[in-house]
């Protein structure tokens, strides 16, 4: 049986004290996000949006719930009233619905840009070239950026892996000192899983998403 609740205290003692942690807690239970809960920590990560509005009413409040997987924008309504942060914006139409739809409930919606940084053509994500030349960023008053996003490719090539991290910060920096230089806000970088996140603190993570480690490989 996973022992969660020794899983996260381990890993947090061995992280910089300034790397958040999101606990991916897709297809676990409310009794298994509690053992986490119950350490302390706070931060969970869902991927689909039915099972993160249920779990939302079945755990306690103060929880702050990231969106990390893809987010179709026909449902970004369901979680605009209480998500903390998604993580997972890849398309300026997605933004424009999240900003619209947080207007309704006069939230300022913390977002992360994913970027394409994988091999894989699955993988969604913005590309550096539409972002640079996009003037959407500044008629968005119901979101707040925060930083980026990214998935590596799935490999068990961490040069391949490097490579991928390295670009996204490099995207991060080149966003900082360009359209977010006044925003002391946009200061996130999410890259990092279980079987990759050391590679990421060493190219710059400040949040990694994190299941396995902390609940045990999902069913």
């Amino acid at each position: 049986m996973t022992d969660v609740a020794a899983n996260i205290l381990r890993l947090k003692n061995e992280l910089p004290s300034d790397i958040k942690i999101v606990a991916v807690s897709k297809t676990k239970t409310a009794d298994e996000i509690l053992k986490a809960y119950n350490t302390g920590h706070r931060i969970f990560g869902e991927n689909r949006v039915q099972e993160l509005v249920e779990k939302r009413e079945e755990l306690p409040g103060d929880i702050q719930w990231h969106f990390v997987g893809h987010l179709q924008s026909n449902k970004a309504k369901y979680i605009v009233p209480f998500i903390s942060m998604i993580e997972s914006v890849d398309t300026f139409k997605l933004l424009r619905i999240i900003n619209k739809e947080a207007s309704r409930y006069n939230r300022i919606i913390d977002c992360l840009l994913q970027f394409h940084i994988a091999k894989e053509e699955t993988k969604f994500g913005f590309n550096m070239k539409e972002v640079v030349k996009s003037e959407e960023f500044r008629h968005l008053d119901n979101v707040r950026l925060c930083g980026v996003m990214g998935m590596a490719t799935f490999t068990d090539d961490h040069v391949q892996v490097r490579k991928e991290f390295k670009y996204l910060y490099e995207c991060f920096n080149e966003l900082k000192t360009g359209w977010f230089y006044d925003q002391p806000s946009f200061r996130e970088i999410s890259m990092g899983m279980s079987g990759d996140y050391r590679v990421a603190i060493e190219e710059g993570s400040t949040m990694i998403r994190i299941g396995s480690i902390i609940f045990g490989t999902r069913e």
